[in-house]
């Protein structure tokens, strides 16, 4: 029951023959020194063994505008399709490992496996961020930071997609002291 939780297209592959993507939503933050995060993958996926052999792949977060793809990409599998062109998404490539990145992504996160561990249903790929790549219009000239509003990046919850709604606060926001007035 936690939830919502990002909707990414997880791309992934060594050479164009075996380039696939797959929508995962078991994935997140772990660490941030080193910066580390997560997939977790069930065993019978087409995108599991590509995974584990490259030990590569890259979280490309999702947008509104790539809902369909998403949820296609998560219902067809790469057995069967090449997804980047039912889709038309483009292959782009990533600037440290050998998975191609989507370049309709607003945030592509190159990440390297440092493990794997057993789980269930799924498996957990333990991976490091070797790499960001953020597309600059999302980003704020003042002060660098990536808008996620701006964006409109995709959640799931309970077999739904949702856009995230708007910005109620920041970090600390509680706590702050309001400013005085001057006189």
């Amino acid at each position: 029951m936690i939830y919502p939780l990002p909707a990414a297209l997880i791309s992934c592959g060594s050479n164009p023959d075996e380039h696939n993507i797959i929508t995962v939503s078991w994935v997140g933050t772990i660490c941030s020194d080193p910066p580390m995060c997560y997939i977790s993958v069930r065993p019978s996926r087409h995108s599991y063994e590509i995974i584990k052999r490259a030990g590569e792949y890259v979280i490309n977060l999702t947008t509104e505008a790539l809902a369909r793809a998403t949820d296609w990409c998560g219902v067809r599998s790469g057995r069967d399709y090449n997804k980047f062109a039912e889709m038309g998404l483009t292959v782009g490539k990533a600037s440290v490992v050998g998975a191609p990145l989507i370049e309709e992504s607003p945030v592509c996160i190159e990440c390297r496996v440092k493990e794997i561990m057993r789980l269930g249903s799924h498996d957990m790929f333990i991976s490091e961020v070797v790499n960001v790549k953020a597309d600059d219009q999302y980003l704020d000239p003042a002060t660098g930071r990536f808008d996620m509003q701006k964006a409109g990046l995709l959640a799931y919850s309970h077999g739904h997609y949702y856009g995230l709604g708007k910005r109620i606060g920041k970090f600390g926001w509680s706590v702050q002291r309001k400013k005085k007035k001057k006189k």
